[in-house]
């Protein structure tokens, strides 16, 4: 493709007085025809030059690029071009939900050189998978008059992660493992509940330590050993339905739990624990069985980056028969859902008992800023906030009672706070490994 530059706008308003002249005086007809189909031969002359120059570029960029979400990063392009190339303009089509300061790259091609290097500099609004099938160029023709253009083929897959430095700054304490800072073996409450060996009987020894079978096997008193687990798994349940896509302080719920099982991923990593994964909706999309190492937590991470609400309903009773059925060894499973529909509510209490006598179960949903009780806060302003109160009541109410059925379950309740919540979220794990509950 090829438009007119605004040298050949120049020259053709130049032969306007020449056409002038033509119709005026008959006498210098032929001479304006020969100086009009003069520049007509040159500038498809210098047309046929720039297209046959242009096909000989190529750009090459890498298969994949990884991003954090809201954090600048940029697209390394290799340009390799023929000769007679000074200056290339070079356009990428981004989506809105990639902000770049350039809508278009105006490289400066060294002499003689065959390849040049840039880089286009560009912000991820939002996590995600996108492609880019191919790049656009522009240069100018030999002689100016026209730009050139084309479309070259270029596969590029931008992958957009979380963003987890706001998270990973509040949670620095934790992560800097200096001094007296950062998270240190801490005292284990009770003697550990994992068998290590057996032994012969000292005084001292609780009757309840005592192994009968091989005391009657070997005819002296036998004292069983424990020890404390030092490799425990953890499992963050995700629930990306309908409700996970409500917006508080500029966030969805559900980009907050996914934030919070990478995070949990990195604590876990930290404590000696297998982390593993589980996102379900109407249906179990995704199951990473708990491990640990880099290439795990980078599963994991490609599991979660491209999740998206979607518009049903959560089947609780479709991920706790999955549970049962997949999860054999006792482990600590974190649901991270909203309780805001008590139908919702109904069938998690119903179905929990599944999977309840076998795993440590803790189910998290984010707290609203309305929902506390009626005379914890300062007085109203308005008969509207009356009534905002009294809704928030209300519903707190009803979370006490939830709290009340569930602990009946052996599942503990946590009402997070949307800006608290990685914190709360890790001193309940730790005060788990602390106890020694699971």
């Amino acid at each position: 493709m090829i438009v007119p530059g605004n040298r050949l706008l120049f020259w053709m308003a130049m032969l306007l007085p020449f056409a002038a002249v033509a119709v005026l005086v008959p006498a210098f007809l032929l001479l304006s025809m020969a100086v009009m189909a003069g520049l007509v031969v040159v500038a498809a002359w210098d047309a046929w030059l720039g297209v046959g120059r242009i096909k000989h570029i190529s750009v090459e960029v890498p298969d994949l690029v990884r991003f954090s979400k809201d954090r600048e990063g940029s697209i390394p392009i290799t340009i390799r071009v023929g000769t007679g190339v000074r200056q290339l303009r070079v356009g990428l089509p981004f989506p809105p939900e990639i902000r770049s300061p350039h809508e278009d790259l105006l490289i400066d091609l060294p002499d003689g050189a065959e390849s040049s290097w840039t880089s286009w500099p560009c912000t991820p609004s939002v996590r995600g998978n996108f492609r880019f099938e191919e790049c656009f160029l522009e240069m100018s023709s030999p002689l100016g008059f026209w730009g050139v253009r084309r479309a070259v083929p270029a596969s590029l897959e931008m992958r957009v992660y979380p963003n987890l430095m706001h998270e990973r700054k509040r949670l620095a304490a934790l992560f800097l493992n200096r001094g007296h800072f950062g998270i240190h073996m801490q005292r284990r409450v009770g003697q550990g509940r994992e068998f290590e060996k057996l032994r012969d009987y000292v005084p001292g020894d609780g009757f309840d330590q005592i192994h009968w079978k091989a005391t009657a096997k070997r005819g002296r008193p036998v004292t069983k050993l424990y020890q404390v687990e030092r490799t425990q798994e953890l499992y963050v349940l995700i629930d990306y339905s309908r409700l996970s896509g409500r917006v508080s302080h500029g966030q969805t719920a559900l980009e907050r739990f996914i934030t919070a099982a990478l995070v949990m991923a990195l604590v876990a990593e930290q404590q000696g624990d297998l982390f593993g994964l589980i996102t379900f909706s109407d249906h179990v999309r995704s199951f990473v069985r708990a491990k640990n190492g880099k290439a795990h937590y980078d599963a994991c991470r490609d599991t979660l980056y491209t999740l998206q609400p979607q518009r049903v309903t959560p089947d609780f009773e479709e991920i706790c028969s999955f549970v049962r059925l997949r999860l054999r060894k006792r482990a600590l499973l974190i649901f991270l859902t909203d309780l805001d529909d008590p139908v919702l509510v109904e069938s998690l209490t119903k179905t929990i008992d599944l999977i309840g006598r076998q795993h440590l179960i803790g189910v998290c949903s984010l707290k609203a800023p309305s929902v506390a009780p009626l005379f914890q806060s300062e007085g109203v302003a308005s008969i509207d906030q009356i009534y905002q109160r009294l809704g928030g009541h209300v519903f707190w109410h009803q979370l006490r009672e939830l709290e009340k059925v569930l602990k009946r379950h052996g599942v503990s309740l946590l009402n997070l706070d949307g800006e608290k919540m990685m914190p709360q979220l890790v001193a309940h794990y730790l005060n788990i490994k602390q106890r020694q509950m699971l």
